[in-house]
């Protein structure tokens, strides 16, 4: 079967207000301890698969899960086993799953690539969950008011089953040859047994404004994975466009669902990793680019579908604002400065600096408008596109004049930023959240850079759509445009950072004429690609 389930983080401070609610007359206490199965090169693992038995009060359970085709849904099949069975092979330290359980169900397909049988004999205990949950059904009010009416339309009918089941779960992961190594879990689930997908959404905004909770698309296999690996997260995820399931027959609707899906794809794990307290500059920008993928997403396609939220763009952008302010500092206190050092400058201190920015990457991503934004967007990818008033739109009918008109506006701000002497080019400070400010029409450099970034998202997003060797041909130029625009604002920011620091510390003047020195063949290298974008056939 395939389970609709959403996770979120608890905020210690909320523990106790949260428990409160959780532990009512009607919850349920049950005790499960899980023994999680993989091999020892994490095969499983890596192929989005978790594998467990697990004891549910009196009962023994053997569940696979696997990535299901939407972001909160996944692949579920459950098995009651035998107890004394079980029992028999926990008596001689030999439990161990059965995968013939798998043959000709839902779930095969997610096995198709592994050889049962020499799996089988590769698998070992890897960890253990012991984990105490309380659960709670909850049901729709509204439905039962609508029962007493007299109107017993469908509609009316299909609202009265709505029920979803809330879980929070305490406990810990623990290492399978090593019980000294552990994590603790606070987490809580919210899952839909049946009626209204919409039921389970507002049910979750609702708690997830009361406690301020943050979503994570971290499951007790991946964690347990990291454990046994040594690592506090994953690593940061980049956009993936092998996963944005689009077609010539797509409708508006369901292309802009389908793209905005991909977006999540990359913004909720690097999200999830720094909710969770992760400093890795490579989460905060993957979140950020992500955020900024999914900006352009929403303005581009705005006509297309009367669901998307016009408030998600100024959500969207104070996020990226704050992840990109921290990330360009704490980058250029940690990187840069060792990559200067290596070629002879002097020691500088850059932490005053970092610890003045009053709001970090955690605070930034674990704002609760941030939070419900997520929720809001994943209702969106999972709602239904026939029921859009363009569902008859084909997305190759639209995308052409899209792309074309980014296509001239690039041009343009091309033809503003040639027509500029590299002194002309002074960026100021609000110029480093470029990625996202819509206010800074007036300077050529930002346009180039933020037509340039548009037109190469949108154009990755439509060439599924297209000829592949011509839109790869066109991509390649737009990416290297792209890195040497990317290269050459970088080191004119560096360079001001080093210029204002020089104020208060003269060994800053060696940065400040190095990144000024490098500024000349940047410039150069730039020029060099843009033409190269220049009065060539587009894919479209």
């Amino acid at each position: 079967m395939q389970e609709i389930e959403l996770k979120f983080l608890i905020p210690p401070a909320r523990l106790k207000g949260l428990m409160r609610q959780a532990k009512v007359k009607s919850s349920q206490d049950i005790h499960m301890a899980a023994h999680y199965y993989d091999t020892p090169e994490q095969d499983l693992a890596q192929a989005g698969i978790g594998l467990r038995i697990r004891q549910e009060g009196d009962a023994w359970v053997q569940t696979i899960k696997a990535g299901g085709d939407a972001i909160a849904t996944r692949l579920e099949h459950n098995t009651i086993l035998d107890n004394e069975h079980v029992q028999a092979m926990l008596d001689t330290d030999e439990l161990m799953p059965d995968l013939i359980l798998y043959e000709d169900t839902a779930i095969a397909p997610a096995l198709a690539d592994f050889k049962l049988k020499k799996l089988v004999k590769k698998l070992t205990r890897q960890y253990v969950t012991d984990v105490q949950r309380t659960t709670r059904l909850v049901d729709d009010d509204s439905s039962k008011e609508s029962s007493t009416n007299e109107d017993n339309s469908e509609e009316n009918r299909s609202k009265k089953s709505s029920t979803i089941e809330v879980a929070y779960d305490i406990g810990q992961i623990i290492h399978g040859n090593d019980d000294s190594q552990c994590q603790d879990i606070h987490e809580i689930e919210f899952e839909l047994v049946s009626g209204e997908l919409d039921f389970l959404f507002a049910t979750a905004k609702t708690w997830c404004k009361r406690y301020k909770l943050c979503l994570s698309t971290v499951t007790k296999a991946e964690r347990g994975g990291l454990l046994i690996k040594g690592e506090n997260y994953s690593p940061a995820v980049c956009a993936d466009l092998k996963q944005l399931n689009v077609d010539q027959d797509s409708s508006m609707p369901a292309f802009v669902r389908a793209v905005v899906h991909n977006c999540l794809l990359q913004i909720l794990p690097n999200s999830s990793a720094i909710a969770a307290g992760s400093q890795d500059n490579e989460h905060v920008l993957q979140l950020r680019i992500s955020l900024r993928r999914l900006h352009i997403v929403l303005k581009a396609f705005k006509k297309f579908s009367d669901q998307l939220n016009t408030e998600w763009h100024s959500i969207l952008k104070q996020t990226a604002t704050l992840l990109g302010d921290y990330r360009e500092l704490a980058y250029l206190a940690t990187t840069i400065e060792t990559h200067l050092r290596q070629h002879g400058a002097p020691s500088l201190d850059w932490t005053a600096d970092v610890e003045r920015i009053k709001v970090k990457p955690i605070d930034a991503v674990r704002a609760n408008d941030f939070q419900l934004t997520l929720l809001e967007l994943i209702q969106f990818t999972m709602s239904d596109p026939s029921a859009e008033p363009q569902a008859s739109t084909l997305a190759i009918d639209k995308l052409p004049k899209i792309l074309a008109k980014k296509h001239i506006k690039l041009l343009k701000a091309e033809q503003d930023f040639d027509d500029l002497e590299t002194d002309d080019l002074e960026a100021d400070h609000a110029e480093r959240d470029s990625s996202v400010s819509d206010d800074l029409d007036c300077n050529p450099l930002y346009n180039v850079r933020r037509h340039l970034k548009d037109l190469r998202y949108l154009s990755e997003f439509a060439a599924p759509l297209y000829s592949k060797k011509k839109s790869k041909r066109w991509l390649k130029r737009l990416i290297k445009a792209q890195k040497s625009l990317g290269q050459y604002q970088d080191h004119k920011n560096y360079q001001q950072y080093y210029q204002q620091k020089s104020l208060t510390d003269s060994n800053a003047l060696y940065g400040a004429g190095w990144f000024a020195a490098n500024l000349k063949n940047d410039r150069k290298r730039l020029q060099k690609r843009l033409a190269r974008i220049q009065d060539r056939p587009t894919f479209w």
